[in-house]
């Protein structure tokens, strides 16, 4: 019997290696949908959101061996939430769209008026994530099923459809249909247990 491979490292602990050009682009393309969709739902024109994808992940970038992945101290995502939130309010303000402040409590009180990370807004980015890390991660896993395997995964697993009535349509059983949705599910929770998700 062979020795167990090693577990791959979380993208997120590979991050810390700034060497790493694959972690960072599926880094990347994972988070920057996401960033740029919360800039624009602010009200920033896509230019500013570009650009403000880019700080949110140059901040990342030069505090990721910083973060600290202890859940009691929050997660990831509550953490890139907090920094793309921040830099927006940056970003607004020194844009004059918002009073600017000085630290006097006129800032603070504007500060404050803002959503909490336990918020709607976070609950929503959070869901935003998810949607988008399924997607990242089927696009990526799709091409290692048969377009039968495939089929059986999506059409109930996505679309919600029921076990026997695709069976019939893919001339399988319906165990076989269950054993194909079990495999695809398998990979993907794999794929985005790499990325450092939940």
């Amino acid at each position: 019997m062979g020795e167990t491979p090693p577990t791959r490292p979380s993208l997120l602990i590979r991050l810390r290696d700034p060497q790493d050009g694959l972690a960072w682009e599926e880094f990347l393309e994972i988070y920057t949908p996401l960033v740029y969709g919360l800039a624009r739902s602010k009200g920033l024109q896509h230019a500013d959101a570009s650009d403000l994808a880019q700080d949110v992940f140059r901040a990342v970038a030069g505090a990721i061996d910083r973060w600290d992945p202890d859940p009691a101290r929050g997660s990831f995502r509550s953490w890139l939430s907090r920094i793309a939130r921040n830099l927006t309010i940056n970003l607004l303000t020194s844009q004059g769209r918002h009073p600017r402040g000085s630290g006097d409590a006129d800032m603070k009180r504007f500060l404050e008026q803002q959503p909490a990370p336990g918020s709607e807004e976070s609950a929503r980015f959070d869901a935003e994530f998810e949607q988008r890390v399924f997607t990242w991660a089927a696009e990526q896993v799709r091409p290692e099923f048969s377009d039968k395997i495939w089929l059986a995964f999506w059409r109930t697993g996505v679309e919600g459809r029921a076990v026997e009535e695709v069976a019939r349509e893919l001339g399988v059983k319906a165990g076989t249909v269950y054993h194909y949705k079990c495999r695809v599910l398998a990979r993907l929770r794999e794929k985005v247990q790499q990325t450092g998700g939940e």
